[in-house]
């Protein structure tokens, strides 16, 4: 584990993180508590995926979030005809050179935006995990790696909505967190009728970070303290989710650490130098609702067996 920061220094940079949250909130009105744990989620270093209906906020998150962090951004808009070499690039024929030279795609940033990504084909998504898993792409038979640090966000439309292909759990379970922005409260949607273009507002928008900010805040975030009555809560949690006559499969351990690392994250965000209870209980739907395999007949109700989970399972 690194050597510990300083009380001050870990209050210096989670300053940092703060004032992207406020820029955050003035762009995206009335989801705090959504920014916050997309923000967590890449403090802890991890791919987010946000599944909404269209015209809720999700790209527009996703572009602010890059901006507010100083990090390169692209953005890749997900059809049925997407290749994989449209996102991952490839060779063409210099004629200046007289030989094939590689031309990045771009995959190639810090922050991609995998726009409405399940309206690609399999084949397409699949062209993600490499870059997710490994931070490189091998292309044509050569390993090239990403830039750090390196984040994917993911939108996703509803299933039920025409053309959509469902990710598979391979893929799913790469993400850290999974969250729904949803509609605004009336009092925010007023603001936003009565407000600027944000499209405007996002132009206007400084970095409050840089990427080596960002990299300083992550290794905070592996240092935040989980204690061994913490880590008893955690893997009872897990064990409840695989004990659950609603699931197929309940928590894997790579679900379990995402757990603990998007709780750290949380702590850190608000200032604790601990991870507590109510950390993980707040990062739990986020973190484990997209893992969990339900049976069929519970599809549509993963937040209800969440809930109960969360209520019948004691800190010892």
């Amino acid at each position: 584990m690194t050597k510990l920061a300083s009380i001050s220094e870990v209050e210096d940079a989670v300053a940092g993180a703060e004032r992207a949250l406020e820029r955050l909130n003035e762009i995206i009105l009335g989801k705090d508590q959504a920014i916050r744990l997309a923000l967590s989620c890449l403090l802890a270093g991890g791919h987010l995926l946000i599944e909404d209906i269209p015209g809720v906020g999700k790209t527009t998150l996703a572009h602010a979030m890059a901006r507010c962090l100083g990090l390169s951004y692209q953005r890749i808009q997900f059809t049925s005809d997407l290749l994989p070499a449209d996102i991952l690039g490839a060779s063409v024929f210099d004629r200046e050179r007289g030989d094939m030279v590689f031309r990045p795609g771009p995959i190639f940033a810090q922050m991609i935006l995998a726009d409405e990504v399940n309206r690609a084909t399999p084949k397409t998504q699949s062209a993600l995990l490499e870059a997710m898993e490994e931070h490189q792409v091998t292309t044509e038979t050569e390993t090239r790696p990403l830039p750090r640090p390196f984040f994917v966000i993911a939108t996703q439309n509803p299933l039920q909505q025409v053309g959509t292909f469902p990710l598979p759990e391979s893929q799913l379970d790469r993400f850290l967190m999974r969250i729904h922005l949803g509609y605004p409260d009336p009092r925010a949607e007023r603001a936003l009728l009565m407000g600027r273009e944000r499209r405007e507002l996002l132009a206007e928008l400084e970095p409050v970070l840089r990427a080596d900010d960002l990299s300083a805040l992550r290794v905070h975030v592996d240092n935040v303290h989980v204690s061994e009555p913490l880590l008893d809560y955690l893997q009872d949690l897990v064990k409840a989710s695989r004990q659950a006559p609603e699931l197929i499969d309940g928590l894997s351990p790579r679900g379990a650490l995402a757990l603990r690392q998007a709780a750290q994250a949380w702590a850190l965000l608000h200032r604790r130098r601990g991870v507590e209870p109510e950390d993980l209980q707040v990062v739990f739907p986020a973190v484990a609702g997209h893992r969990m395999v339900p049976r069929p007949e519970y599809r549509d109700r993963v937040d209800q067996v969440i809930d109960r989970l969360l209520t019948e399972t004691v800190i010892r």
